[in-house]
């Protein structure tokens, strides 16, 4: 059983990766990029029968600053 996390910074909240990228993209010639977030995806392998507010709890306690990120468990 596999699940995904998607974590991302908040709205509001500065990137300054995200902004770095879209510069990056603009002086390679990329035109119209008016913003970037970057932001992470962790895979976790995980027993069968595990359940998604167990992978809640992982995220909540280490796996996103909830303080700064927000973040989406999917699980396949």
């Amino acid at each position: 059983m596999k699940a995904r996390v998607h974590v991302m910074l908040k709205q509001g909240v500065l990137d300054p990766q995200g902004e770095a990228v879209r510069h990056a993209l603009g002086t390679l010639g990329f035109e119209g990029v008016n913003g970037v977030r970057q932001g992470k995806v962790i895979e976790l392998d995980l027993a069968d029968g595990t359940s998604e507010q167990t992978v809640s709890e992982m995220c909540e306690k280490l796996l996103a600053n909830t303080v700064i990120e927000s973040y989406r468990v999917e699980m396949l």
